[in-house]
Order: C-alpha cells, then structure tokens, then sequence
C-alpha cells in the first residue's frame, strides 16, 4: 500500500494508560464532594502529558463535572460557573498546545426517548457539557458527540423526536452537538436524514459502520459524513478495530472461554486496516479519535507502525 501523507491529528478518549496514577475525572462519591476543581488539576496533568507525547486531541470524561446534573444533589449544580475562571485558563493551555478537545455523554443521555423526561434531562446534559466547553472558550471543533438513542418500535418516529427536541438545546448545546452512526440501528444515511432535517455535522465511526453499514460503502459513508461540517470546522471521525481475541465469561460460577464480539474495541489497533481506511476515505481533511482499550499507548503503537510500515 503506498505511503500516504496525512498530517491529521489523532486522539483518545479519557484514560490515560501510559503515565501511572494519572486520572481524567474526580470520581469520588457524592459524600466525599467530589468537585470540578480537583478534575480541572487532573486535566492540566493530562495536557502536560499530551504536549509531552505530541498528543494533540483528547475527550474529556462526561464525568468531568461531578453530578452535575443530578436531580437529586443541587449542591452539584453551580460548579461550572464557580470555576469560570478556571476553566478559561485551563481551555487556553488547551489552544496554546493545538489540542483539540471533545466530549461524549453517555448512552443513557437521549433526545428521542419516549418519555419526555428522559429527554428533559438529556437536553440538561447536553446544555452543560456544551457550557464546559464553552466556559473553557474553545472554538467549533469542541464538540459534544451524541447518539441517536433508540428505535423505540418506530425508528422514523424517534428520529422525528430527536429533530423536535434539538431546537430546545441551549445555544450552546445547539453549536456543539454533533450526531455518531451506531452499530445496531442508526447507520450514516439515517444520522444523514437528520442533518438534513437541521444541519446537524455527522462523525463517522468506522467500526459502527462495518456492523451496520445500510447501503453505503466506508469511503462513501465517511465522504457524506465529512461534507455535513461547516465550512472552516475540520471534521472527526472514530476508529477502532475489533476485538477478536477470545474473551472470558462467567457462567454460573465457572469461568468458560467464548468467541469475540465484533462490537467490542480490541486493544490496540490493526495499522494496515487504518491504512485501507484512510486510502478508502480518499484526500477529505479530518481528525480521528482512537477507541481503543489501551488509549494512549494504541494511539503511540499505531503512529510507530505506520512510520515503520511506509504507511505514514
């Protein structure tokens, strides 16, 4: 495969592996009063590891504020605007070094559910996680990633949901809100559909695809997704190779070995596939997340693989 040029940014997600008793989050029980200040200290660390390792794009825990939107703690509630100051300075060290940052609520944070307070609280999480980022002053490509939930029976009538609920965000939830293809049920074209419906950008998640690729092929798939970008904002995408190695399982009280899930992230990740990846996606401009188990130290093997492979 020839070499390609491809001075892109690569990043991963929260853990730091390769730097011992380095944490992402204060992830204390709400009866230690866990704070924002003590994540706000772990994050600088983890800047300085990144500029260390030239690193220059990471997602941040959702768990970066903690409880901040629990209904049940309002003690929790005001931690962002209490650390403003703060948060500007450390989001400034951020642009200082070039590294990009993101966030991505958890499965349960949803804008199509049924029940219409489940959506309430997704919009809370949204609106605070893009208040994050904007506390911390960063630019358009800080962008908080969201999947489209569940089919709920109707898959049209959640997408219809989703499109409903999203001029309810704040604006700051509304300019930093992107959508992710998933592995089961919303594939690139329906996360298109929505983006149609209120321009929303679309990330490509390259392993999703594979699982549930609708009629789109990955150099088409991520091309689309790429183009629904603003102007002047560079696009992200997601990678992983799956796990296939065989896993351990409990059943009953034995321990058995049983096949690999093609859905699970193996641990590191597979070059020459990233290889074909990139030369399928052809020369469109975009960023790409690593989701891989080892995080920092998948993303430096990979980056030394394709040095020595030719491939970079």
């Amino acid at each position: 495969m020839a070499k390609r040029e491809w001075p892109r940014r690569l990043g991963f997600a929260v853990k730091v592996v390769g730097r011992e008793g380095m944490k992402s989050n204060d992830a204390r029980r709400w009866q230690s009063n866990p704070h924002l200040r003590v994540s706000m200290d772990m994050l600088r660390e983890i800047l300085d590891y990144l500029d260390e390792i030239d690193v220059r794009m990471y997602r941040i825990s959702s768990d970066f504020v903690p409880y901040c939107t629990h209904p049940d703690l309002p003690q929790f509630h005001g931690q962002i605007a209490e650390c403003r100051d703060g948060l500007a300075e450390l989001g400034r060290t951020a642009r200082e070094r070039g590294i990009r940052l993101s966030l991505h609520p958890s499965q349960y944070v949803l804008l199509s559910a049924l029940d219409p307070k489940i959506n309430d609280k997704g919009i809370w999480d949204v609106d605070s996680q893009a208040e994050l980022l904007d506390a911390m002053e960063q630019g358009p490509e800080a962008i908080v990633i969201l999947h489209l939930g569940g089919a709920y029976g109707n898959k049209d009538a959640a997408m219809q949901r989703f499109v409903e609920n999203h001029p309810r965000l704040s604006d700051a939830g509304r300019r930093r809100l992107v959508i992710e293809n998933d592995e089961t049920l919303y594939t690139v074209q329906d996360c298109l559909r929505v983006h149609e419906a209120i321009g929303i950008p679309v990330v490509f998640d390259h392993q999703h695809h594979l699982l549930n690729p609708g009629t789109l092929s990955i150099g088409e798939a991520c091309r689309a997704a790429v183009a629904t970008w603003p102007a002047g904002v560079m696009p992200k995408v997601h990678f992983s190779s799956p796990k296939l190695d065989s896993r351990t399982v409990l059943r009953g009280k034995k321990e058995v070995t049983a096949p690999p899930l093609l859905s699970q992230h193996a641990d590191y990740v597979h070059p020459w596939e990233f290889a074909s990846f990139l030369a399928a996606a052809g020369d469109v401009p975009f960023d790409v997340m690593l989701e891989a188990k080892m995080k920092d130290l998948a993303l430096l093997k990979l980056r030394d693989d394709l040095t020595k492979l030719g491939l970079w």
